[in-house]
Parts: structure tokens; sequence; C-alpha cells
């Protein structure tokens, strides 16, 4: 009876995104708009942060730390990683931030709240695309041949976007009722970036410990964007199933409860 339930309220949701699609495609439009609004460098600034943070990581941990990069070159070693990264960071802040950021219209009219977190989310797979073109510009430089791999980032992206979406969803509904969710999603972010092997290589953890580092749902995903793309690395499937199955139940328990709470956003926002 519960699980029949569950799923028409499911059924029930998607038909309200789709009722509103218009207003989704609207959203998410204007998330990309309103990033580069007035400003001198526009979509350059999708390049300039994974590319700036690449040099003071080659900089810090690739010469002066000597971090290996499992014989690939620290400069493309770290930014493969540093891609899917921002992307999930900026996608996370954005839809942690989403429902007060868009209290007034919340307050005004009624629509499926979920569009709001979902279209900042989806929005910056515009800056994930223009900065995947200067890795492939990095790869030329090194002469690192493109391999069949790279046919799987697409795929890859559905289990980040999930990921991000997820958290997104459950800090943004925490966020209306609990303001200081606003300054510790900032400490979140950053403590996941020194979990997430992105300045390291998952082979210099302990093998008895890294099958406990697949449940960060980040590691999986992160390594295998990085070995999809370089011709040298095996894509570690059984850490990255480990990763998608906790980013489905991450996934899960964000919609539930976002779907939970939701009635309430417009009363106390």
């Amino acid at each position: 009876m519960a699980k029949g339930k569950t799923l028409s309220m499911k059924s029930e949701w998607l038909q309200e995104f789709w009722h509103y699609r218009e207003l989704f495609y609207f959203l998410v439009w204007r998330n990309v708009k309103i990033r580069y609004k007035q400003t001198v460098l526009g979509a350059s600034w999708a390049v300039i942060q994974p590319f700036c943070t690449m040099i003071v990581f080659t900089l810090f941990f690739g010469r002066l730390a000597k971090m290996p990069s499992d014989g690939i070159p620290y400069p493309v070693f770290s930014y493969s990683a540093l891609l899917p990264w921002t992307y999930f960071s900026g996608a996370l802040t954005a839809a942690g931030n989403s429902l007060v950021g868009n209290s007034n219209l919340i307050t005004k009219v009624y629509f499926p709240r979920a569009t709001i977190p979902t279209s900042a989310a989806l929005s910056g797979l515009v800056d994930f695309g223009i900065a995947s073109i200067v890795l492939l510009g990095m790869m030329a430089y090194y002469r690192i041949p493109l391999s069949w791999g790279f046919l799987l980032w697409p795929v890859l992206l559905v289990p980040l976007v999930l990921l991000a979406l997820g958290v997104g969803m459950m800090l943004a509904a925490l966020n209306v009722r609990y303001r200081d969710i606003k300054y510790t999603i900032p400490f979140m972010v950053q403590l996941w970036l020194f979990l997430t092997p992105i300045i390291y290589p998952t082979s210099i953890i302990p093998e008895r410990f890294r099958a406990l580092s697949a449940f960060n749902p980040l590691s999986g995903i992160i390594e295998a964007f990085r070995s999809s793309f370089l011709p040298t690395r095996h894509v570690d499937w059984h850490m990255l199933g480990i990763s998608v199955a906790v980013v489905l139940v991450v996934f899960v328990l964000g919609a539930t409860y976002f779907r939970k709470v939701e009635k309430t956003f417009a009363d106390i926002i």
C-alpha cells in the first residue's frame, strides 16, 4: 500500500515537471545568462577557475610536494579531475542557495519548487562543456592520444548531476528553515575537495581502505572521468559501481525530503 502511494507521488511529481517544462527551460537559461551578465570576460570564467586552480595545484602539489600522478603529466592529471569537481561544487552551491535566492518567486505563484534547484544544477553544464575544450588542448600539447573511453563522459555526467541535485535539494530545503546552511555549504565543499582524489591518485590510498573511499561517491565518479579520458588508465568499475549506488541513495533521500517539506516553503521563506 505504502509502495503504491510512493509510486503515485513520484508519478505526480514528474507530471508537474512536464506541465511546467517551459518555466523550467526559462529558469535554466536565466541562470546561464545571469552568471555572466555585466562581466568583462563573460564565458571565459568557465575556463579561468579550473585552469588557475590547476596551475596552483601543479606548482604546490605537483612540483613542491612531488605528489604522484600515475605517470600522467600533473597538469592533465589535476585538470581532468577539476572539471567534474568544479561543476559539482558550483552546482551544489547554486542549488543549495537557490530557494532563498528566489524567495520572491516562491511566494507569488505556484509551480513545482524542485524546478528551482534543478535548473540551478543543470545550468552549470554549459561551463563544463566550455572548460572541457581546454582539456582537449592540454592533451594535444602533451601528446596524449584521445581514447574511445572519452565517450563515457556524457554517461558519467548523469550520476554527477544526480549527486549535486540530491545533496543540493536537501540543503536548499534546510536552508529555507535554517539560514546557517548558507554558511555551512562553502565549508562542506572545501572539506569534500580534500576527501576526493583530485590532487592525489587513489593508488596512494592503502588497498584495505580503497573500497571504503568509494563510499564518497565523488571518488569513483571523478576517478572514472579521469580514467576514461586517459589511454594509460582503466576505469575501476567496482569503485564506480559503489559510488553510483551511493549517488542513487543520496538522490532519493534528497528528493523525498524536498517533496515532503516543499509545501511549507512559501510560509517560512
